[in-house]
């Protein structure tokens, strides 16, 4: 029954986004087991749009260095495998996400500043169980809330005053009025882009992990750096502070809510350094 809700949804909003080119390079790179820093870097001197990013990036205000870096070599190993993968992929998937999405109540940039800051929290959080997973919830987290972009063009005919007066998060709203939340059309997306399966349910179960199965962790993950920006306020549209950490998360990540606070301070520096981003990437 869902999969066909998710299908008349699909046919109502027109079709899905197509994942950006660039993305899907960046992806591929990235979970390469085989890929090296000196290869990251001859695949993004070949593009000169990630070139000038990369050099944009190392040699911003943010880093503030005495001595400008001049070739991607020197970028890469400057900012580190981390961070070049999490700033390309990030970028890949800047033009879907920096959208407004005025469906939910977000302006330019909102959706994708509370993306990064997922992104960052969940790749923290999986640590704590599983390093080895860290980039797949980075990729998971970045980009848990893609159902929002089909989504919000339905939402957009409705009352926004509505949430408000039924007192519901926009999950709860969506699961009411379309019977499926964006979790599951984001799922669906994920499917189409033809991401791992393990992405796929992490997108789909990250407001109820424990639905996630055996990919409980990853999901677990993903929830609590989407909690967590709720909590923040970044990103959260007109539903408000009405999101809690789900308890099977803190169970599967053998984790409590001060160990989750202790996440807010690292998130909130990968939120700013989207900030920047987002200039230098405009």
């Amino acid at each position: 029954m869902t999969k066909n809700r998710i299908d008349e949804l699909i046919q109502q909003v027109g079709e899905l986004p197509p994942m950006p080119q660039a993305a899907q390079k960046a992806m591929a790179l990235i979970r390469d087991p085989n890929s090296s820093m000196a290869k990251i870097a001859r695949i993004l001197a070949l593009d000169p749009v990630m070139t000038s990013l990369v050099l944009r990036w190392a040699n911003s205000a943010y880093y503030s260095l005495a001595h400008p870096i001049a070739t991607v070599d020197q970028a890469v190993v400057y900012l580190g495998q981390n961070t070049i993968q999490s700033l390309v992929l990030a970028a890949s998937v800047s033009s879907l996400l920096n959208r407004p999405v005025p469906g939910y109540d977000l302006g330019r940039g909102d959706l994708w500043k509370h993306s990064v800051g997922v992104a960052a929290a969940a790749r923290l959080a999986i640590s704590w169980r599983r390093r080895d997973q860290a980039e797949e919830a980075y990729h998971a987290g970045l980009l848990c809330d893609i159902g929002k972009l089909a989504f919000e063009i339905l939402l957009r005919n409705m009352q926004l005053d509505r949430i408000e007066a039924e007192d519901l998060t926009f999950t709860e709203i969506e699961t009411k009025y379309f019977g499926v939340d964006h979790g599951a059309l984001g799922a669906e997306l994920a499917r189409r882009w033809n991401l791992p399966e393990e992405l796929q349910a992490a997108i789909a179960h990250h407001h109820h992990p424990a639905e996630a199965g055996e990919h409980i962790l990853l999901a677990s993950a993903v929830h609590i750096g989407d909690t967590i920006l709720m909590m923040m306020g970044i990103g959260i549209g007109k539903d408000g502070l009405k999101y809690r950490v789900d308890p099977a998360a803190l169970e599967a990540l053998q984790a409590d809510e001060n160990r989750v606070l202790e996440l807010y301070e690292p998130v909130l520096k990968a939120v700013k350094e989207a900030e920047v981003m987002i200039g230098i990437i405009k």
